[in-house]
Parts: C-alpha cells; structure tokens; sequence
C-alpha cells in the first residue's frame, strides 16, 4: 500500500557567491531545522557559499530569515560576499550543478565581486523626537506660536475649527522640517559613501531610512560624520545606526537554478 507522504527531494540552498579557491566551511549553521554544514563550492576562483536542503519554499518568516542573514554575516567575518535571494535552491543535490551554475555566469559574478570588493553596506535610520520636534516647530513659525497663544485659554468646543487649522500648519511645517533635516544628514554623508539607497520611511517621525554602501578604509571618516550629525541634531532626533550588513540594497542576484 503506497503514501503520499514522500519526503521532498534534496537540493542545494545558495546563500552568496564570494571571492575564494579550495575548500571553506563555515560550520553547521544551515537554514531549517537539520543544521546542515556549510561550505563552498568552486569553480576558477570563485565560490558559491551553500548548504544541503530539501527541495521547498522556504516561508519568509523570522526563523528562517534570520538563518538566512546569519551565515552571510558569517561569511562576511572574512569575505566580501554577493548575497542571493532568499530561498534558492537548486535542485541538484551534488556540487556538480552548482559549479554548472558558477560557470554560466561567472562573467556576471566576476564583475559584480569586482564591483563590490573592500566595501560594506550601513544602515542609518534617523527618526525625530516628537516632542522636541513640536517645539521646535512652535518656536520657529511666529504664525503657528501666534494663533495656539490666542487659543490656548478659549474653550476647545468653541475653536475646532481654529485649532484642526493650527494642527494642519503643525503637519505641513513638520513635513518641511523632516525634509530639510534630512537634506542636511545626505549632504554630509553621500560624499563619503559609494553609493546610497532611500527607502521608504514608516511613520511621520521618520526622517531617514537609508543605506548607504561605504569603502572599509571610509568607515572611520563616515562614524565620524554619523557621530557629528549626532551631537548637533541628538536633541531633536534618534541616529539608529546598523551594520555591517550584507549589500543587499545594492546586489539583487537573482539565480536562474532550472534547467542547469
């Protein structure tokens, strides 16, 4: 009597592609539950960085994302690394068809480590504090100051209108802010970055969501600029400063795994 209940075929899951020969292992720290090894695959002097795993979607939740990123930064400890889509996996399960995947794209993978070598990627996100951000805004628009001094004593049901007309000032003025603040953090930190990449805010206290992608030897320089930024503008705004992350602002490696 026959099931359905066969286990999924075995793959293997691509992680990154980096800059390497021989042999390199990096543990048994393998997306899934099975905590599989993983290791290199080869071909002329690059290598995809993989591990053995059943032949499935990976669902894009917090376990499994975080695996993901944990062996790039893993990777990351000694290699610049191209990081690929999560949940790519190729469907055979030996190293030949990697190594079939490595040479049909080597060009592509050569110029993009290139690209991308003796750099890193920072995250910097730059949310305002309200309340300082509200007086300051009442400090500085005289109109603004001048109408909430002649409301503040009159009773709410009577102002509506009056007061719904200041909170539309306070929103528009707080839209002009944010942008000029956020003028001033890019102006100073895009002329020592590579490159730069905005992304979209959440929130109407965010200022900044941005990566930017930073040779090594100017990360001191760009700490220093973060640092200025911070001593100048901490009382009206949060610098929250991440890295060092895999580029995944700046690489989209896409990896075609059928019919090879």
């Amino acid at each position: 009597m026959s099931t359905d209940t066969e286990l999924p075929k075995e793959g293997k899951y691509i992680y990154g592609i980096i800059r390497s020969t021989g042999n390199i292992e990096f543990g048994p720290i393998g997306i899934g539950k099975r905590a599989d090894l993983v290791y290199g695959i080869c071909f002329r002097d690059i290598s995809a960085i993989v591990s053995n795993s059943p032949i499935i979607q990976y669902e894009a939740r917090r376990v499994n994302m975080t695996a993901h990123e944990k062996v790039l930064e893993a990777v990351m400890e000694k290699f610049t690394v191209l990081p690929v889509r999560f949940s790519t996996i190729s469907e055979h399960d030996d190293d030949s068809g990697i190594k079939r995947i490595l040479e049909k794209d080597y060009v592509k993978f050569d110029d993009m480590l290139r690209k991308m070598e003796g750099k890193k990627e920072l995250g910097l996100k730059v949310l305002a504090h309200e309340s300082a951000m509200y007086e300051g805004i009442i400090e500085k628009y005289d109109a603004i100051r001048s109408m909430r001094d002649k409301l503040i004593h009159l009773p709410v049901d009577k102002t509506h209108y009056q007061r719904m007309k200041i909170g539309e000032m306070v929103a528009e003025a707080l839209k002009k802010e944010t942008q000029a603040y956020k003028k001033i953090i890019l102006d100073l930190l895009t002329p020592v970055s590579e490159d730069v990449k905005i992304n979209d805010n959440y929130g109407e206290m965010m200022i900044l969501n941005a990566a930017f992608l930073i040779r090594n030897i100017s990360e001191p320089v760009f700490d220093s600029a973060v640092n200025q930024l911070d001593e100048k503008y901490g009382k009206f705004m949060t610098f929250k400063y991440v890295g060092t992350l895999p580029p995944y602002n700046f690489v989209n490696l896409v990896i075609n795994t059928k019919g090879i």
